[in-house]
């Protein structure tokens, strides 16, 4: 474990490699599990504001779910979180002319629509968090449609915090980022040996 400020992180954050192989996993992510994608209180209102620019790249039937329960709705878990297509794919997720799940919300700010990204949640997956008390939990949710990330990763020798530093500096701040990076790489301090 490694204690940061107000956070735990599991040591598979500096442990495990990890690069995304949407070209193989073809955005899995977007569409496995028994949820959408966590939501955050603030993104609620964000998801509210920013939906009229983000329908137009939604399907017809992500339309209509959307029109009946909204943007996000309060899952099974009593979390909010994004609706999704009769328990499958995220209402947000499209897929591009190769097969590729995307975001819409993710296109419709790369298409300068809006300036939120994307949930939280999602630009730091698979790392999830959990909020206690005391403390932010940081954890790897390892699953196997990832496995082409790990051996990527693995291969590219890419450990998951510095796949993950946009989002990770995203939601924690530069500041605690550095901390982070000076925590598990610590300057080489110089002994009687290297003089």
């Amino acid at each position: 474990m490694i204690e940061l400020e107000k956070t735990i992180l599991s040591d598979d954050i500096k442990d495990e490699f990890f690069v995304c192989d949407v070209i193989k996993c073809k955005g899995a992510c977007c569409v496995e599990g028994d949820l959408g994608a966590p939501l955050e209180d603030d993104e609620l209102t964000i998801l509210d504001e920013v939906l009229e620019q983000v329908v137009p790249y939604l399907t017809a039937e992500a339309k209509k779910i959307i029109k009946k329960h909204g943007a996000y709705i309060l899952d099974e878990d009593d979390e909010y979180s994004t609706p999704t297509i009769y328990g499958k794919e995220c209402v947000y997720a499209i897929y591009d002319d190769k097969g590729i799940l995307k975001c819409a919300i993710e296109q419709a700010y790369n298409d300068g629509k809006i300036t939120f990204q994307k949930p939280i949640s999602c630009h730091l997956y698979p790392i999830r968090t959990k909020q206690y008390e005391q403390f932010t939990a940081i954890n790897y949710d390892r699953w196997n449609i990832c496995s082409p990330a790990c051996h990527k990763g693995q291969e590219l020798q890419i450990p998951l915090y510095k796949f993950l530093k946009t989002p990770l500096i995203r939601k924690f701040g530069q500041d605690w980022y550095d901390k982070l990076e000076n925590h598990l790489n610590p300057a080489t301090i110089p002994t009687r040996q290297d003089l």
